[in-house]
């Protein structure tokens, strides 16, 4: 399991609506990638975020844009006449993270484009699992490609890293914030996407897609721990989450049955 790494050539134009100031921009494949900056908002943690969620949805078999660690050096984007964008391209020196451009692609709407209950009940229990606050109505974070569905913005996922507290009871979390998830009303079948997605991956799996955070995303000032204890929370956040889904499809059914009353 692994990542290409390209570095970027052409900035092309920020996408505003993301809240991080993400960009449209060009690598030296030849291929355009939607870009996240770790000089933005949250810094690293929502590139681990994105890295991790991303990859845990792929291995479940979702459809989700390839994912590429760019390199940004410091003659990138010079030419952008925004001082705003220059900080952030300043700040962003180094290895960031792409998800490859699905072009012409239309924002998933749940009150247009119909999902299956399964469907519905699987997303609903990967957000549960990844503890992701960014997948409602005002914001699906899906898109239709091609005729077919597709998973994008991980960036708001494993919340419980922007405080390092009580990393040990995290895993454990119920995670009520689903009740607010775009796809709970189309999710009847959240007892059996639990039993299907437990099957789907396994603590190893969960394990190598941790592996893949590279070092640099994972020293900031002040720590006190190290690159490889780090990321040792995030496998064991990952694993025991998955041991302990009981807590969360519990939730997930609870707050859909509210929706009903």
């Amino acid at each position: 399991m692994e990542l290409r790494s390209q570095s970027l050539t052409r900035y092309i134009l920020p996408l505003r609506e993301g809240g991080s100031l993400p960009a449209l921009a060009e690598a030296d494949d030849g291929f355009r990638y939607v870009v996240k900056f770790r000089g933005a908002g949250h810094g690293s943690k929502a590139l681990i975020a994105e890295l991790i969620g991303g990859m845990v949805a792929r291995s479940l078999g979702f459809r989700v844009p390839e994912l590429v660690f760019l390199d940004i050096d410091s003659r990138f984007g010079i030419t952008e006449p925004d001082e705003e964008i220059q900080d952030l391209l300043r700040a962003s020196e180094g290895l960031n993270l792409g998800l490859h451009f699905l072009d012409r692609a239309m924002t998933m709407d749940p009150s247009v484009n119909v999902i299956d209950p399964l469907t519905a009940s699987k997303i609903v229990w990967l957000d549960a699992f990844l503890t992701n606050v960014d997948r409602t109505r005002l914001n699906t974070n899906m898109l239709i490609w091609n005729k077919e569905l597709w998973l994008i913005d991980h960036g708001a996922s494993l919340y419980f890293h922007h405080s390092w507290r009580n990393t040990e009871k995290a895993p454990l979390d119920p995670f009520p914030f689903i009740r607010n998830h775009a796809l709970l009303p189309a999710a009847s079948r959240i007892a059996e996407a639990d039993k299907l997605m437990r099957q789907a991956i396994t603590p190893r799996t969960l394990s190598h897609i941790v592996d893949l955070i590279p070092d640099a995303w994972l020293i900031s000032e002040g720590d006190t721990l190290t690159p490889a204890a780090k990321r040792d929370v995030y496998r064991d956040f990952l694993t025991r989450r998955l041991a302990n889904s009981s807590i969360f499809v519990k939730q997930a059914i609870d707050e859909r049955e509210r929706l009903t009353i």
